[in-house]
């Protein structure tokens, strides 16, 4: 097969808060010289770093290769907002299929496990905590959103605490919001902190290659990619690269990206933290992800504040497009914490969403040395790291049950060609953020 060159490569910028708030980390090497492998994951995200650990954990004694474009800390998944969610994303829109809701919590369930637990064997210093999750309305429809979630909790024989406008006010500081409802299951942590540390505690049959992207592949019995300092020769590939993915052959016109802002405070002083109150170590998830914005009070100290989603046809993000985030995001974080008067936002950045139109995964076999962990539909942490463990599995004839329920949620459906994508998908977030404006 001839060799497929990669046109498109990551190129975040270096504003990510989460990144920038840790102390400096030196990268592992970049790739340098022709090396041979057993296997070589490309992507060094959740799904990435999930799928090379299970690969570890399965052929102990075969050479592994992780490459990734970028450093540890810089990607997509170091940019989240931090939830580790063990729940479906849409629990409340309906309860006509309640075993497809029970089988993403098994695997949302599985891979917040699987992270928890090697947070604990590393000692890795994530602020991981098992706080749970708020899910508040601000407006009417909002307030209903919650009943239909509570009532298909009830179904599924979840726990949770419904909290009405005063009891929001006293868990989270701001009487904002005119109910929520919190959920126990959810782990919250400090997502580049997470990925750094998942990535450098890999085992030992393990090398990683930071800043090494992949520029070519050659898809044939032996898989052989190259990268502007040199090659790997392997038997075996797993792809792990989202919206990339269509670049290396695979999920072309299957798959689109969403870009969300977030905005990080400076450290709150001992009279904010007063003047706050409310509960410590908190997250809040809005009942319309695409209006509402989504919070964190962290470990340290400070305040995120993520919302401006948008549909985009490019993975590369203007400086000027931060500027304009946060300046939309300051009278809004105005109004629910108006005792914070003095408080700023010391980082804004952008980060990506790989969706599909049905929320199908890009997760399976593609040739026989060939497998793809890709689309995780905005729950990277937990989907994402289900299916990376899952396609190792996969590959290396592993007989596990939950590989039935990834399979289960289907691959992505074809999308319409531009621009009728994008014409699409721009009206239908607008359409979404117009029924959801309350929420604001």
């Amino acid at each position: 097969m001839a060799t497929r060159s990669i046109g498109a490569l990551p190129c975040d910028d270096a504003t990510n808060g989460w990144a920038n708030s840790l102390a400096p980390r030196q990268p592992t090497p970049s790739l340098e010289g022709a090396l041979k492998a057993d296997w070589v994951v490309v992507g060094a995200g959740f799904a990435g770093l999930a799928a090379t650990r299970r690969l570890a954990e399965n052929r102990p004694h075969d050479k592994i290769i992780l490459l990734d474009a970028q450093s540890m800390g810089d990607g997509a998944s170091a940019r989240n907002s931090g939830f580790v969610i063990d729940l479906p994303h849409n629990v409340g829109k309906e309860l006509s299929d309640l075993e497809a809701e029970r089988r993403i919590m098994r695997l949302s369930r599985a891979a917040l496990l699987f992270n928890e637990e090697n947070v604990a064997k590393h000692s890795i210093a994530c602020n991981w905590s098992r706080r749970g999750q708020y899910l508040a309305a601000v407006s009417p429809g909002g307030v209903q959103h919650l009943e239909d979630f509570t009532k298909e909790l009830d179904a599924l024989d979840e726990p949770y605490r419904l909290l009405d406008k005063q009891q929001t006010a006293a868990a989270l500081g701001t009487n904002y919001y005119a109910a929520a409802v919190h959920t126990p299951g959810t782990a919250l942590m400090q997502p580049a902190a997470l990925v750094r540390g998942l990535a450098d505690n890999m085992p030992e049959n393990v090398t990683l290659h930071e800043q090494s992207p992949v520029t070519a592949i050659d898809y044939g019995e032996r898989i052989r990619l190259e990268t502007p300092g040199g090659s790997v020769d392997a038997g075996a590939i797993i792809i792990a690269v989202n919206g990339f993915a269509p670049q290396f052959g695979h999920y072309g016109q299957r798959i689109f990206s969403i870009r969300a802002f977030a905005s990080l405070t400076r450290p709150l002083t001992p009279n904010e933290q007063a003047a706050l109150g409310g509960e410590h170590d908190w997250g809040i998830l809005p009942t319309n992800a695409f209006a509402g914005p989504t919070l964190r009070y962290t470990q340290d100290n400070r305040l995120l504040f993520r919302q401006n989603m948008c549909f985009t046809s490019r993975l590369y993000t203007d400086p000027a497009d931060n500027v304009t985030a946060r300046q939309g995001h300051i009278p809004l974080f105005r109004a629910r914490f108006p005792m914070l008067p003095e408080v700023t936002f010391e980082y804004t950045w952008a980060g990506y969403l790989c969706l599909s139109k049905n929320f199908g995964h890009g997760f399976g076999q593609q040739a026989p040395n060939v497998f793809t962990a890709i689309c995780q539909n905005a729950m990277g942490a937990t989907k994402g790291t289900a299916s990376g463990m899952l396609v190792a599995d996969l590959a290396c004839g592993v007989d596990n049950p939950l590989i039935a329920d990834m399979e289960a949620l289907g691959q992505p459906e074809r999308l319409p060609p531009r621009p009728f994508l994008d014409i699409g998908a721009w009206a239908k977030i607008n359409w979404w953020v117009w029924q959801g404006r309350g929420e604001r």
